[in-house]
Formats: C-alpha cells, structure tokens, sequence
C-alpha cells in the first residue's frame, strides 16, 4: 500500500481538532465508575461538574479544554507500506499548521529562549512525531496526542538503586503523585516507565500515559504492579481536581523495558482527565478514525 502524503497532511488536521474536542470512550467509562465508588460529597460534586463541562463542550462542538498542547504524533507502519518518509513527516507538519489556523486552534507553542510564538502550533522539532514498526501486512495508523502543559509539566525521572528493589519503585510513584497534587487536573492516568535509559523511561512512561483504560501492561510482573499502586494512589486524598476525595487517578499504567544490571530507571509522565487522543487508520477504502 502506498501512502498519499495528501491524505496524511489531512488526516492530521483531522486528528488534532478531534482529540481536543472529543473525549475517548474509555475515559467516558472512566468517569462513570470513579463516580460509583467515591465516597466523598465534595469530591461526586466536582467529577460531575467535569462531566458536565464535557457534555457542554461536545453538544456545543467546542474544545474540552483551552490549552490545545504541544502536538505529539504516534505513527504505526505495518509490513508493505511504501511512503517517502520526510515528505510524510512534512505532511504532519503541515496538517498540524492548517488545524491551527484554519479551525483556529490556540497555539501554545512557542520558542524556548525568545518565547515567541509562531501561532502555528509548529517550530523547532514540533509536531513531535515518533515512528514505530510491525508486522501486520498493511497496516498504516497514525494517532495523534496533545499533550498540555499542566500533565506535562508533572513528568519525573530518578536513577534508582537496583537494591532498593520494587519499594523504591513504589514510594517514587506515589511521591510524584502527591507532588502534582491537583495541578495534573486529576483524575489522571498516572504512566510509569521502568528500566531501559532514562531518555526509554521517560518515553515508556508516556506511552503508559497515553494508553486506553482497561488496558494492561503486557509484563505479568509490571501488570501487577500497575494494580496495586492504583490501590496506593486512589488511598492518598488528592481528588478530583485536588480537592480531595477518592478519586485521584484512573489507573496507573507500566510499560518497562530491560536495563543495567547497576542501575534502575524510573520515570512517570502524566494524563490529564480529558486524557485526549484520536487516531486514524488507513486502509484501501479510505481513512477511518478512531481513538
């Protein structure tokens, strides 16, 4: 299958007004059952204003939150695929401009020194665009995420010692939790990278981030771990948008990797409640979207 740079450019203009203005399914889920079991009045009162401010956004076709995010896209490419590979990545960059200028979109991007910004929601290597490979025959997706600055600025990383073992790994976690307090606009979904190098960390744990509820890490050992300290963080207090309650967090979500034998990386990256997300696959017919 050959892969139209056209139809890329337009699928990621799609994907980016779609992730800021609809919420994913499982999030919907989410909410619902966080509601269920939280005990505090205070807190059911403030998860049922962010539903609301959800439904306002959606009926009104408006963005489910002002901060449109740094651009970051996922793109998945299956066995047969043929594309040039800097025209697609200027395809994205392209599609990422027009969603910015035609919807409009608020550009939050800007330079790191000047501060300037080019309102287009690009410059210096962004969009953010990471490529990945398998070995499904044709298979061509791209997904885009928008990262926002109140998740993202709560993002850490610690060199741990091997001989602290699973604790260390533990207590980090819930440290950083409680750190971000309410400034994640929790409930969160809380990503933790393991191992690897610390630049693999920091990107396991956004991927974990970034994962549909539900989901499980594919490690036996990881996906145990991710039920017990959702257990942990959901007993520390912070609530809903931080004011206290039950529900602090969706889920904690691992991905992890092999390391060095001296050393033991850990790192956590965090999703907002809107937890925002689109993807698009293509196939002979067309694109279809998704989450």
């Amino acid at each position: 299958m050959r892969i139209d740079p056209g139809a890329v450019e337009e699928a990621a203009k799609q994907l980016y007004i779609r992730a800021l203005k609809q919420l994913p399914p499982d999030i919907r889920q989410g909410f619902e059952r966080l509601t269920a079991a939280e005990t505090g009045a205070t807190a059911k009162r403030v998860l049922a204003t962010m539903v609301r401010n959800i439904e306002v956004a959606e009926t009104t076709d408006n963005l489910l939150c002002q901060d449109t995010g740094l651009p970051i896209y996922h793109v998945l490419v299956g066995r047969g695929v043929e594309f040039d590979g800097h025209e697609l990545t200027q395809a994205l960059r392209r599609g990422c401009e027009r969603a910015t200028r035609e919807y409009p979109l608020r550009s939050s991007v800007v330079h790191p020194l000047t501060r300037v910004n080019g309102h287009s929601s690009c410059g210096i290597e962004v969009p953010v665009i990471h490529f990945d490979f398998c070995a499904d025959a044709g298979r061509f997706e791209i997904a885009m995420v928008p990262k926002g600055s109140g998740s993202e600025n709560n993002s850490f990383l610690k060199m741990a010692v091997p001989a602290e073992g699973v604790a260390a790994i533990k207590s980090f976690v819930v440290d950083c939790v409680l750190a971000a307090g309410g400034k994640t606009c929790p409930p969160t979904i809380v990503g933790v990278g393991l191992g690897g190098t610390s630049d693999l960390a920091i990107a396991l744990a956004k991927r974990a981030a970034t994962r549909p509820l539900g989901s499980r890490c594919a490690d036996a050992e990881g996906a145990a771990l991710e039920s017990q300290l959702a257990v942990a963080v959901n007993r520390l207090g912070v609530g809903p948008q931080g004011l206290g309650g039950d529900a602090t967090a969706f889920a904690v979500h691992i991905e992890l990797a092999a390391t060095h034998i001296t050393m033991n990386p850990i790192a956590v990256n965090m999703q907002c409640h809107s937890a925002r997300r689109a993807r698009a696959t293509f196939t002979p017919a067309g694109v279809v979207y998704g989450y």
